[in-house]
């Protein structure tokens, strides 16, 4: 298992982690100074204290003191995090659409953050780096689909570089997103903003979005039907 760990991280290292392991499926645990606002179906606050507070690759979000073994406020699998700095705080968010809910975590100090890549069944025969990922689908584009055809790696957009851009049999734009790793609802997001940006800059519509990963959360199998957006389970030995 692979452990990105940082000791008393500045509020930019801490959110640079953060954002990577969101980003990455990665299971993330912080330990600091904080506050917690909820707000759904009810609201509440908690003031500024020392927590623990885990947020897991299906969008589980818990927040634990030194006392109790339940968690004091959580969010159910599901829910996308997001993670920015503001007014000298780490800020994470934690939102949920149905029922509409918000949990916010304001670190004023972060003692440690460590970031973990579980390993399970779903992952095991992945091997290659997302490098080797692209050099595989670029060989043999017909894993995305038959007449795929595979036009620039690393198009750049507003939104940021496109792993692969191309076009399908009809010569509608496909713009793919590549995960080596069980992904969540973060890595659909990536997508939407990168088929949003390529919709804007060609005003094509028709532009089609695939995500690529070994295996996905629900959560994020629900954003990509949302999307109208498709999904190919690959993996590489």
């Amino acid at each position: 298992m692979t452990t990105t760990r940082l000791h008393r991280p500045t509020h930019r290292d801490a959110f640079e982690l953060v954002g990577s392991a969101f980003e990455n499926g990665r299971l993330l645990t912080m330990f600091g100074r904080c506050e917690v606002h909820y707000d759904g179906r009810a609201a509440s606050t908690l003031g500024p204290g020392q927590r623990l507070v885990i947020y897991k690759p299906d969008g589980t979000a818990l927040v634990h003191t030194a006392e109790n073994r339940e968690p004091v406020n959580w969010q159910p699998p599901g829910s996308t995090h997001n993670a920015s700095v503001r007014d000298g705080q780490l800020q994470i968010r934690s939102t949920r659409s149905n029922p509409t809910e918000q949990l916010d975590v304001l670190f004023e100090r972060v003692e440690t953050v460590s970031a973990y890549a579980v390993t399970d069944r779903s992952d095991l025969k992945l091997t290659g780096s997302e490098e080797d990922l692209r050099q595989w689908i670029l060989n043999q584009p017909e894993v995305i689909e038959k007449g795929f055809h595979p036009i620039a790696t690393e198009r750049q957009t507003k939104a940021g570089p496109i792993d692969i851009f191309g076009e399908d049999t009809a010569g509608q734009p496909v713009v793919i997103e590549l995960k080596r790793r069980r992904v969540g609802p973060s890595a659909a997001s990536q997508l939407q903003r990168y088929v949003e940006a390529i919709t804007t800059e060609l005003s094509n519509p028709a532009t089609r979005g695939i995500l690529v990963a070994p295996s996905i959360t629900d959560r994020a199998a629900s954003l990509l039907d949302k999307w109208e957006f498709e999904y190919r389970s690959v993996e590489i030995e």
